[in-house]
């Protein structure tokens, strides 16, 4: 079961169980990716501790807005390893897959960095997140399941996945889904959400790109032994 219920969270999963290209599947409770763990339960947190999960790693700029008390438990190690610049000031509207080549253009180092982290870990599982666990996240994972040797098909699907667990969060904060908002703005770019992240993938040469951000062959094994 890759879809996870902790109590407080709406879009976890674990990325483990997706097809590799060469057989087999990636390795389940190794990663997982979520929304903000700030909004988790007691009984969310128990669930996390019970599922293995022992580090956290935080891709959100530090001073970004807390959910709920940002409470972490004693038995979990959080790492920050913010995505963006400090200086970066989002733009006006919606983020979306639009944005992303951009980001990976400008920050290999900040995206190695992450994946580098994974590596220095204590033992047991690590959860990704940012705050709604989309684009930050998603895009982490989609570095991560390509590195394991996850096809194009299967990354985009995984990606999707968050649309559908998104909407009963809008629904609770009382906000608009952003979803469909972000489908008509790329409607208007003449693509689809599936079509621009199949299109960064495509070809995209992720341990190369990984390299070239400081991630050393050492690390990029170790990432992938992990994942698979």
């Amino acid at each position: 079961m890759r879809d996870l219920d902790f109590e407080g969270c709406h879009n976890v999963r674990d990325l483990g169980g997706v097809p590799l290209v060469d057989g087999g599947t990636t390795a389940f409770g190794a990663v997982l990716r979520s929304d903000t763990p700030d909004r988790l339960t007691e009984k969310g947190w128990t669930a996390l501790g019970d599922y293995g999960v022992r580090t956290i790693i935080d891709l959100r700029t530090p001073g970004e807005h807390q959910a709920g008390t940002g409470y972490r438990p004693p038995w979990i190690t959080v790492v920050s390893a913010p995505l963006h610049h400090p200086s970066y000031v989002r733009a006006p509207g919606y983020v979306t897959p639009l944005t992303y080549q951009p980001l990976l253009e400008r920050h290999p180092e900040r995206c190695a960095a992450v994946v580098s982290a994974l590596t220095r870990t204590e033992p047991g599982g690590v959860l990704i997140h940012c705050v709604a666990g989309r684009d930050r996240t998603g895009i982490v994972s989609m570095l991560l399941l390509a590195l394991a040797g996850v096809s194009v098909a299967d990354i985009v699907e995984d990606y999707a996945l968050s649309s559908v667990r998104l909407k009963p969060l809008f629904e609770k904060l009382g906000e608009a889904d952003e979803g469909p908002a972000i489908e008509a703005m790329l409607a208007r770019e003449g693509t689809t959400v599936r079509q621009t992240v199949t299109g960064l993938l495509d070809g995209f040469d992720v341990a190369g790109y990984l390299r070239s951000g400081g991630l050393d062959e050492a690390d990029i094994t170790a990432v992938r032994d992990r994942l698979r």
